[in-house]
Formats: C-alpha cells, structure tokens, sequence
C-alpha cells in the first residue's frame, strides 16, 4: 500500500541566464519525457505552455535545443501533483508536444506515460511506500480517467524503500527487461468522446473525399480511434513503420479519413488535435488476435499506445465492429486480446460484463518504466523568470 505524503515542492531557480526547474526524465512504457511537480509551473496556460514548449526545442523537426526526441513518442511530458480529490493519491496531467509544432496538446491521455507516474511520485516523495508492493491510485485530469497502478518498492540495506526499475517483465518495443508496472484501468470508455460508440453504432459507413464509401468503427475506451481494416486504404497492415511514414497517397487518404470521422465522432474540426487515432487492421500473423498499425495520427507508431491497445481490444469482443471482422477469436469472461503492432505484440485482459459479454467493464495490462536523468530542466529567463511572489506561494 501507499501514504501520501505532505512533502515539501521544490524550488524553481534561477541559473544564470536560465530558470532551472527540477525534472525527471523518465521512460512511460514506450515513450519518453520529462516528468515536473505541476505545481512549479506558471498557472497561466499559455505560458505553462510556452515554458513547456521551450523546454522540448519545438518547432523543430530535430528539437535540438531541448529535451524532445525529434519523434512524438518522445515529445511527451508529464506534469504530476499530490491528488486533490477524495479517492485519489496522485494526479497528473499529460502533454503532448510535436517536434515541428507550436501547440501543446492536453486533451487526450497517454496509457505509456501513465506508467512513469507512480515512479515519479514515489522518487519525489509525493507518496511514501509501505511495503514491498505501492498502489496508488492516480487520475488523469486531461480526461477524467482513473487507473490503480503497481509498482515494487522493496527496502535497502538502509531501510528505505525504493522504486524497482530492474526486473523481469518484457514489453514489445523496449529493449532488455525490467520490474513490471501493473496498470488497471477502472472507467475509461467514452474518454474524449463522450461514449464508448460515439455514433451509438458499432460500424459506420462514411464517405471520404478521394476515396468513397470506407467502412470503420468508430470507439473511445481510452483512446478515440478510427479502426479500418488495411485493404479499403490500399495497404496490407503489415508494413513497417518506416513504409508506411514514406507512402504519402496512403498517408493522405488515412488523414482523409481521420478529418471525416473526428465531425462523425463529435470531436469538431480534429485538423489541429492529436485524436482520433487511426489504426489499420488485418488478420493476425504470429498467433495474436489482430494485427494492427497506429498513426499517432500523422506518424506510424512504433509500436501501439497503451489505450489504443485497450480500445482496440475492446473492439474486438464487440460483435459487428470491422476489428472482429478480421480478429482472431476471442472467447470467456476475461478474454486477453493479444494485439500484433509492429515491435511484437500488446496483451490486454478484459473484464466482461457476465450477462452482457458485449460490456467491457475493466482492463488491465502490464508496462514498464524506468527514471533515465535527474536535475534541472533549463529554460531561457525571457520566457519565464517566476516572480518573488510566486516563489513565495511555493514555500
């Protein structure tokens, strides 16, 4: 078990011509950023967003002078506080950078990220274990969403718990192993969208601008996603990241599309937003339940993320989706949908409803994370210097 603990915030500073503020660069599953107490940073959005911006390098395709990883997999940061609602240890917020863009996006969740937070709490003191195992249970303000989480916190030789980053556990697109984080997501249909179906239907037929009439499934359990089966978009699914980055007609129609089914999904005008996913589907080929490849929305994921897995999934135990249509089956009350990607395969167990076998009602699953770098995130004083009374509130 967990306590949370009143530990003291750490200050923000001023380093020569930089302000300093204390991070934590850490990898979330298969993805990676830094990792800040959200309550350093201005409350004015706007110029959160401009420090955060900075921070990453972004705009710039090569983000080379900040900390992002010139790919959206490792343009992710994670901003994280004591909880502050009843029920809730640790509660964080997820932002998402591109590497060419000026805009931070806050609206979506990232299942990956999810899994550095507990780490993060408990090596900065936010929660204090108390046993060999930590739960916390933490939720996502972007959306609402709230997941019980896991990790091993046994002792040193001084007696002071720790965080286990080295273990066993193994996930597709890291390399090596380390010490498992237990995820388990406990309401997370509707995400973004608002419902599980957003159209209330578990197939739509939708009419694309150079394409015509393309059948989808269109489902939020944690992530929006546009699910389509790869042939109708001229591909197979089977393609690596690097072919399908390099097909700009196939990229086209797949963008085509997402803009068609973000109106049909109710999210408005998504030419500017990270969501809906899109993931092209095809029957399995390494003896998991469905194959799938995931632009995350513009760039071949390298894997898939942790809730476009889950939603996937779940789409296929729904009868009539275009993910059944070409999964493999899926039987029991608490099916594990192996989901092929292309670094290997995403098991998700899924709770089934006993006299609605068509209801998810949880999902767990396993990833990993591990602290890379800590210290000083360096910001230029011209985009934020804090003002004394602000040091004073953080006191």
């Amino acid at each position: 078990m967990s306590a949370v603990a009143a530990a003291p915030v750490p200050e923000v500073a001023r380093r020569g011509s930089q302000t300093a503020i204390p991070c934590l660069l850490m990898r979330g599953g298969t993805s990676r950023g830094p990792f800040l107490d959200a309550r350093l940073l201005p409350d004015d959005p706007a110029l959160r967003d401009a420090v955060l911006l900075a921070a990453m390098g972004s705009p710039d395709p090569r983000q080379i002078d900040g900390v992002g990883g010139a790919h959206p997999l490792t343009s992710k940061i994670g901003l994280v506080r004591p909880g502050t609602e009843p029920g809730v240890d640790v509660e964080w917020t997820f932002a998402q950078v591109q590497p060419d863009g000026d805009t931070v996006d806050t609206s979506a969740n990232c299942g990956n990220m999810l899994a550095a937070v507990l780490p993060f709490a408990v090596e900065t003191g936010m929660v204090v274990p108390a046993g060999d195992r930590t739960t916390a249970r933490v939720l996502t303000r972007n959306t609402g969403m709230v997941a019980e989480i896991t990790v091993a916190t046994p002792a040193g030789a001084d007696g002071t718990r720790h965080v286990a980053y080295e273990g066993a556990a193994r996930i597709d697109g890291v390399p090596g192993t380390a010490a498992p984080v237990e995820i388990g997501f406990l309401d997370t249909a509707g995400s973004v969208a608002g419902a599980l179906l957003p159209t209330g239907r578990v197939r739509d037929t939708v009419q694309v601008p150079g394409v015509g009439a393309v059948d989808v499934t269109l489902i939020d359990n944690g992530q929006p996603l546009v699910i389509v089966e790869a042939a109708r978009l001229g591909a197979t699914g089977y393609e690596s990241p690097a072919e399908i980055d390099a097909d700009e007609a196939l990229k086209a129609r797949v963008e085509a599309l997402r803009l068609v089914c973000g109106e049909a999904m109710g999210l408005g005008d998504v030419g500017g937003r990270n969501y809906p996913k899109m993931t092209l589907v095809a029957p399995p080929r390494h003896g998991g339940t469905l194959t799938t490849r995931s632009l995350i929305p513009r760039v071949c994921h390298r894997s898939i993320g942790v809730l476009a897995a889950v939603t996937a999934a779940t789409a296929c135990v729904i009868e009539g989706t275009v993910a059944r249509d070409v999964a493999a089956g899926v039987s029991g009350t608490e099916p594990t949908v192996s989901v092929e990607h292309p670094s290997g395969e995403f098991g998700v167990t899924l709770g089934l409803a006993p006299a609605d076998p068509q209801r998810v009602t949880r999902s767990a699953l396993l990833r990993t994370a591990r602290l890379l770098m800590a210290g000083d995130l360096l910001v230029p004083r011209s985009v934020w210097d804090p003002a004394p009374a602000r040091q004073e509130k953080l006191a």
